[in-house]
């Protein structure tokens, strides 16, 4: 990559230097350099000053092509830049280590187009590299970013009463420099084999958070909060969620293990069953509640949710979308509601928006759900709407009431003209 430079600024001095074409890359440090640097990378010029400003003893480098600030690895870190980033309107940016063991005009030049990778530019150029070494470097700079990410709590209620149940904890990655939604975190963990490093990742810091909240509620003097949170079958089976070690874990965040319920998601087959069994049902005697998610679609059969016994068979959203005019939707949920009292687990519709749904949802016997129409996730839990109105004849009392205010008025109108 041949750029011009267009000037040299540290700490507020810049100077003209000639062009990468003639030079090998010395302007980037004549110094001895002994800790670890890193080198970033943007064409956002204010949020690279910006990033100077927040971060002492950092190098810039105006060029024709972008801008680059060289720093202190233990200073210039993910977390910082994310900060720094969502003050400036998220920008484009990448971020690389330098590599000590190469020449010093080599280890920039790497870095560089390292970080010209991470900011997304390198697609549009032709630089883009393959899928796996992509999917690597998000997750990285995912785990880096620990206090940034932010966590959502959607309510799930009792269809009959309204009562809130449990709230799902969803998870809300917060990438300034690579935005990411959560199931393409997870596809890519599943695709480098590292779905369990995250969801660790996940759940550590879901705990940690619902501690403090509940902790915040019992000075307050208010109930326990129940919630549930997510977890692949490989995950479950894995030593970090060994049911004692996780209940231990779970109570030292401030947490019973009855108020956890873990939903059991469907990225991954389950090739053999009985270990996982083993696992749910150790989890079970631990206290904690178990979920069986998105029944009716992916892998969740009914041999297979037999074998496990959840507390909870969560039917998939898809099938409660629009199930109120749609019978063929309408049969596999009579099945689970059968199903569900012959093993004593309750039913979770996902989903929920329409109040015609919902009155067909509770008229099948669908015990308990959650979606927009009751609910909005919050980054605060907050209260369910009153199920007094979102019944089809609230909503239709709603619509007379409104009706019998606006016509007066019309007529009112019509006769003063």
């Amino acid at each position: 990559m041949a750029a011009s430079v267009a000037g040299v600024c540290t700490r507020g001095c810049s100077a003209r230097t000639p062009s990468l074409g003639s030079l090998p890359v010395r302007f980037f440090a004549n110094q001895q350099k002994t800790a670890d640097e890193r080198l970033l990378w943007s064409r956002d010029i204010r949020f690279a000053h910006r990033v100077v400003a927040a971060v002492p003893d950092c190098r810039l480098l105006e060029l024709d092509a972008g801008i680059v600030v060289i720093g202190p690895a233990d200073e210039l870190t993910d977390a910082r830049l994310a900060e720094v980033a969502t003050a400036t309107k998220s920008p484009a940016y990448g971020v690389a280590t330098l590599d000590p063991l190469l020449p010093e005009g080599e280890r920039h030049i790497a870095a560089m187009s390292e970080a010209v990778q991470q900011s997304g530019i390198a697609e549009r150029i032709g630089m883009a590299p393959s899928t796996h070494v992509v999917q690597t470097k998000t997750l990285d700079y995912f785990f880096n970013l620990r206090n940034v990410h932010q966590i959502a709590f959607q309510p799930i209620v009792e269809l009959d009463s309204g009562r809130l149940y449990e709230y799902e904890c969803l998870f809300r990655p917060n990438m300034p420099m690579l935005p990411q939604s959560i199931s393409a975190i997870v596809h890519a963990a599943i695709d480098t084999g590292r779905s369990i490093e995250l969801d660790g990742f996940i759940v550590r810091l879901i705990i940690e958070r619902a501690g403090a909240i509940q902790a915040a509620r019992a000075e307050a003097g208010k109930p326990p909060m129940r919630i549930a949170l997510n977890l692949t079958p490989a995950s479950l089976l894995d030593d970090r969620f060994e049911a004692r070690a996780f209940a231990a874990e779970t109570m030292a965040a401030g947490l019973s293990p009855r108020q956890v319920t873990l939903e059991c998601t469907e990225q991954q087959a389950v090739e053999d069953v009985v270990p996982l069994v083993r696992r749910v049902k150790a989890l079970r005697r631990a206290g904690f509640g178990f979920a069986v998610d998105d029944a009716g679609a992916g892998y969740a059969s009914f041999t297979l949710i037999a074998a496990l016994r959840p507390s909870i068979i969560k039917i998939d959203r898809e099938i409660a979308a629009g199930i109120a005019r749609d019978d063929a939707k309408q049969a596999p949920v009579e099945a689970f509601v059968s199903f569900s009292r012959r093993i004593g687990a309750r039913l979770v519709a996902e989903g929920i928006e329409k109040r015609s749904d919902l009155a067909m949802l509770t008229a099948l016997g669908v015990q308990l759900g959650q979606g927009f129409l009751i609910g909005r996730p919050a980054y605060e839990p907050a209260e369910p709407r009153p199920m007094e109105t979102l019944r089809l004849d609230a909503a239709r009392h709603a619509v007379s009431n409104r009706v019998r205010t606006v016509v007066p008025k019309t007529q009112r109108a019509v006769h003063s003209k």
